[in-house]
C-alpha cells in the first residue's frame, strides 16, 4: 500500500499572483486557470506584458522630458543657494547608489534561486523520464521473451514430445498462460511519446534557461557598471554618463503562478488521449485510499510465473530421464521465467507512484517555491533599479549646473569633493595698523617660515617695502 501523500501547498505569492485580474485585449475577463494552447488566455498574458510595457514607456517619456526642460530652462543662479543644494546632491547620490546596490542585490539571489528552481524541475524530469524509460523497456522485454524465445523453446519441445500427449498439453498450457501475461503487459501504458516529450521538454528548458541566467548575469554586471559611471558622471559633471539607463528585463511569473495555483487539473488535461485518467490520478495522488491499475496486472502476471514455473520443474524431473534432449530447452525456459521474475519485481517497484509522485513534488517545489521566488526578485530587481537611475537621470542637470557653477576651472565637483575654503582668522589690516594699503601684505614675523607667495604676491611685497623705506628712511637715519 503506498504511503501517505505530500502534500503540495501554493505558495502565498502564487496565491497573490494568480488572483491578478486576466483580461483580454479587448478588456474582457478571461478564465485564470493555465491553458497556453487557448488563445483568449494567451492575450490575457499578453496585455500584462503589455501594460508593463507602457509603464516602463511613460516612465521613459517623463524622464526624457524632465532633461529637455532640466537642460534648456535656465534658472538665476543667484537665487539658488549653493550649499544647501551641494549637501542634497551628494546626499541623493548616495541614496541612488545604496538603491542601485540593493537591486544587484535581489537580481543575483533572484537569479540564482530561479536557476536552482529550474534545474530541480530538470533533476525531476531526468528521474521520471528514467522511470518511464525503465517501465517500458521491462513491458517490451518480457513481452519479447514471452512471445518470441518461449514459443521457439516451445516449438522443438513440441516436436521431442510429439509421441506424448500429457506433456504436450504441458506445453499447451505453457503457451497459453505465456499469452495471458502478453495480455496483461499490453495493460501497462506505454510511455514512449511520453519520454520523447520530456526529453524534448528538458533539452528546450536547459537550453531557454542558460541564456536566460547568462543574460540576466550580464545585465546585472551592465547595472553595476551603469551605477558607477552615473556616479562618475555625478563627481566629474558629465551629462552622458548621467544619461545612462538600464534595461529592465520582463518575466513570466503571472503564467507560472496559473500553473502552480491548480497544477493537477492541467496534467490531466494535457494527458487526456494519452493516459487513461486513473493512472494518471494515480501517480498525482497517491494516496491510500487509491489502488493500483496495475494490481491485477501485475497479480496474474506473478501467478502465471508461478504456474509456470511448477510445469517445467515437472518437466525436467520425469520427462528429461526419457528425453534427454529436452534438457537444454528446459533449462532455458526455466532460465527464461527466473529473469521474468525479477524483472516483475522491478517493474513492480517502478510502477509503485511513490517514486513518481516524488518527481512530480519535486518538479512543482522547483517550479512554484524556487523559481517563481527569484521571478519576483527578477521583478524587485527591476523595479529598484528603475527608481535608482531615475533619480540619478532627475538629479543630473542639477548637479551639474551646481558643479560648473562652484568651480569651472576644475575637473571635480566642489560640492561633492573638494572641501569649503576656511575663512581668515584675522583682518590683516589690523596688523600694520588700520591702513587698507596693507590688507594684502603677507604676514611677517610671526616666528615661523614664510609661505610660498606667487609672482603677484611677491611683487606686492616688494612695492610696499620700498614705499615704506621712502617714508620712513628720512625720518630715523642710519
Amino acid at each position: 500500500m503506498p504511503a501517505a501523500r505530500v502534500e503540495y501547498i501554493a505558495p502565498w505569492w502564487v496565491v497573490w499572483l494568480h488572483s491578478v485580474p486576466h483580461l483580454g485585449l479587448h478588456l474582457q475577463p478571461v478564465d485564470s486557470t493555465f491553458r497556453p494552447r487557448d488563445e483568449s488566455y494567451q492575450e490575457s498574458l499578453l496585455l500584462l506584458g503589455l501594460v508593463a510595457a507602457v509603464g516602463l514607456g511613460l516612465n521613459l517619456v517623463l524622464l526624457a522630458a524632465y532633461l529637455v526642460c532640466a537642460c534648456c530652462c535656465r534658472q538665476d543662479d543667484a537665487v539658488q543657494t549653493k550649499r544647501p543644494r551641494s549637501c542634497c546632491v551628494t546626499w541623493t547620490a548616495v541614496v541612488a547608489a545604496l538603491i542601485c546596490c540593493a537591486a544587484v542585490g535581489a537580481g543575483f539571489y533572484g537569479n540564482s534561486e530561479a536557476n536552482d528552481g529550474v534545474y530541480q524541475l530538470l533533476f525531476a524530469l531526468d528521474n521520471a523520464n528514467h522511470t518511464f524509460s525503465g517501465i517500458n523497456a521491462l513491458v517490451s522485454g518480457t513481452t519479447q521473451k514471452m512471445k518470441v524465445d518461449l514459443e521457439q523453446h516451445l516449438a522443438r519441445l513440441g516436436e521431442i514430445f510429439a509421441a506424448r500427449g500429457d506433456y504436450l498439453q504441458t506445453l499447451k498450457f505453457l503457451q497459453q498462460t505465456a499469452g495471458s501475461i502478453i495480455v496483461q503487459m499490453a495493460g501497462v501504458p506505454v510511455w514512449t511519446e511520453v519520454t520523447e516529450e520530456l526529453t524534448k521538454l528538458a533539452n528546450q528548458t536547459s537550453f531557454v534557461e542558460y541564456y536566460r541566467w547568462l543574460s540576466y548575469l550580464l545585465l546585472f554586471i551592465l547595472d553595476l557598471v551603469l551605477c558607477l559611471l552615473a556616479c562618475l558622471g555625478l563627481a566629474k559633471r558629465s551629462r552622458c554618463l548621467l544619461a545612462s539607463w538600464p534595461s529592465v528585463g520582463s518575466d513570466g511569473a503571472a503564467g507560472t503562478s496559473d500553473f502552480c495555483a491548480s497544477p493537477d487539473t492541467f496534467i490531466l488535461n494535457i494527458t487526456e488521449g494519452q493516459v487513461r485518467p486513473e493512472v494518471t490520478r494515480y501517480y498525482l495522488y497517491c494516496s491510500q485510499s487509491t489502488s493500483s491499475p496495475f494490481q491485477q496486472a501485475l497479480t496474474v502476471f506473478q501467478r502465471s510465473l508461478t504456474a509456470m514455473q511448477i510445469q517445467v520443474a515437472g518437466l525436467l524431473q520425469f520427462a528429461v530421464p526419457r528425453f534427454p534432449t529436452a534438457e537444454k530447452d528446459l533449462l532455458e525456459i526455466q532460465l527464461l521465467l527466473n529473469s521474468s521474475e525479477s524483472g516483475l519485481h522491478q517493474l513492480t517497484a517502478l510502477l509503485d507512484c511513490r517514486g513518481l509522485h516524488k518527481d512530480y513534488l519535486d518538479a512543482l517545489a522547483g517550479i512554484c517555491y524556487d523559481s517563481l521566488e527569484g521571478l519576483l526578485y527578477l521583478g524587485l530587481f527591476s523595479l529598484l533599479a528603475a527608481l535608482a537611475f531615475s533619480i540619478m537621470i532627475c538629479l543630473g542637470p542639477g548637479a551639474w549646473k551646481h558643479c560648473a557653477t562652484r568651480n569651472p576651472g576644475t575637473h571635480l565637483c566642489s560640492s561633492l569633493s573638494a572641501p569649503h575654503p576656511r575663512p581668515p582668522h584675522r583682518n590683516q589690516a589690523a596688523l600694520f595698523g588700520g591702513n587698507p594699503r596693507y590688507e594684502n601684505v603677507p604676514l611677517i614675523g610671526r616666528g615661523s617660515p614664510p609661505p610660498t607667495y606667487s609672482p603677484s604676491m611677491r611683487a606686492t611685497y616688494l612695492s610696499v617695502a620700498d614705499e615704506h623705506l621712502r617714508r620712513y628712511g628720512n625720518e630715523f637715519p642710519a
